[in-house]
């Protein structure tokens, strides 16, 4: 029948061979000296639920018969065993393997895809769902349409916000692999004695609390594509077992006693320097140049002003619907005032200003003064620190200056308070006790009770 055949003279020698190599199907004897034919069923299904047994013996009967069901065999077979009957029920054991497989890794799959961020319909105006008419742009495209077609890995370098994310997303859909699933990690938000199970998943019984296999990531982007966002948060030891993926393409699940070949492309992601954490000693020079085969590099969006526009106006017609349904547009002054920023939290930062904007907004329009306070102050230069206005003392001085500090490594962090402690060197505890001292994190440190009596901070003649 074409099958790689393992044999072992009892049930003992049979059961230690299942360490030794995959096996997709066991046929055991059902009387043998010490482990009988039951005893190897549990000892199968013990090792792994999803391998096929059929139990053959000359003792047939339905007691035994239903035993050996409810203990998990796939079928029961009578001797003497015609060549026959023996081809149709190994194809039938191996089909009923195949289908649990594929219904294992559809459930993972759809489990993990679940927690995937809807989009919404595409923009005419954009590239794979990404806004951009500018120059920088406008190379970018060129370049994700000539990467994609090439199956190597990639990284995306790019400041917090820009939109690493997206740019993955189109390289997929773009690829040979299209057809494939893509699996997205963000390697930053798993603990780290979690993120080992996360990517290359684990056997039953490996731990506390692994009741049943669980398939990694990297299994469920077999003849796909991953993306593993934040990759430079990743420890040491963690890249030393990402470094031999990359190398021999294959996994080791957690508490798995062979490894698991993977086919995958593998695009990488974060927002900081890996060449300066090379060079600092903080990550593998070797895990660099298997992720760093073709580099991308995203534009903050300070580099692509002209975008800002369209970006705003997408947003706001992506959003109005689930906020402010009757506001439509901006005012050409909230437009100029929206250009005039700088924008550190790049592209999730506008998103989120047009978010609070259509909190605030009357219809049928977003003005001015609706948007945060950042913004509807801005100007060209309104970049840095500021001493408040009046006669100060020492402490209002270090207090302005620290809020403002707070509040850049909050923008540049893109909201992510982990992130913003680790800019800051403080602990998280502290961050958050400051951020609500300061107001920060909250819609622009606006009162919406306030706002909700009356329009705070709008003229009144208005």
């Amino acid at each position: 029948m074409g099958h790689d055949v393992v044999q072992a003279a009892s049930g003992d020698e049979g059961v230690s061979q299942l360490k030794g190599a995959p096996v997709d199907l066991v046929l055991t004897d059902l009387k043998m000296d010490g482990l009988d034919g039951i005893g190897v069923l549990k000892a199968v299904k013990a090792h792994d639920p999803d391998i096929a047994v059929i139990l053959i013996t000359a003792y047939a009967s339905v007691d035994t018969a239903v035993d050996a069901m409810k203990t998990g065999a796939q079928d029961y077979i009578e001797k003497p065993v015609s060549t026959d009957k023996l081809r149709v029920r190994v194809d039938k054991a191996l089909e009923w393997r195949t289908m649990r497989t594929a219904a294992e890794r559809l459930e993972a799959t759809t489990h993990v895809l679940s927690g995937a961020r809807d989009h919404d319909e595409e923009d005419p105006g954009s590239f794979e769902g990404i806004i951009g008419a500018s120059a920088p742009m406008q190379r970018l495209f060129r370049a994700i349409d000539k990467i994609a077609r090439a199956d190597t890995n990639v990284h995306i370098a790019g400041e917090s916000g820009t939109g690493k994310e997206l740019v993955a997303t189109a390289l997929h859909r773009r690829s040979t692999r299209a057809a494939g699933p893509l699996i997205k990690v963000n390697c930053g938000a798993i603990p780290e004695t979690l993120l080992e199970s996360e990517l290359f998943g684990h056997e039953k019984g490996a731990f506390t609390g692994a009741i049943k296999r669980k398939l990694g990531r990297f299994e469920l982007a077999h003849g796909g594509t991953i993306f593993l966002d934040e990759v430079g948060e990743i420890s040491p030891g963690m890249q030393v077992k990402l470094l031999r993926v990359l190398q021999e393409k294959e996994i080791d699940r957690v508490g798995g006693e062979r490894p698991v070949k993977v086919d995958v492309r593998v695009i990488s992601a974060t927002n900081r320097d890996l060449k300066e954490m090379v060079e600092a000693g903080i990550f593998r020079e070797d895990l660099y140049y298997r992720l760093h085969v073709v580099p991308v590099n995203l534009p903050p969006l300070r580099e692509r002003t002209d975008d800002i526009i369209p970006l705003a106006r997408h947003f706001v017609s992506k959003l109005r619907r689930r906020i402010n349904p009757a506001v439509v547009r901006l005012t050409e002054d909230a437009e100029r005032h929206l250009l005039a920023y700088h924008y550190p939290g790049n592209v999730r930062e506008l998103e989120n200003v047009i978010e609070q904007a259509l909190v605030f907004a009357e219809p049928p329009e977003i003005q001015t003064a609706d948007l945060p306070p950042q913004v509807s102050g801005a100007t060209p230069k309104d970049e840095g620190f500021r001493l408040p206005a009046g006669d100060i003392g020492l402490n209002e001085f270090l207090e302005a200056a620290e809020r403002q500090m707070i509040l850049d490594a909050y923008d540049k962090s893109g909201g992510v308070k982990t992130e913003t402690a680790r800019r800051l060197k403080i602990k998280t505890s502290a961050l958050y006790y400051k951020l609500e001292k300061y107001g920060i994190g909250t819609v622009a440190g606006r009162d919406l009770e306030q706002d909700a009596e009356g329009d705070v901070g709008r003229p009144e003649s208005e």
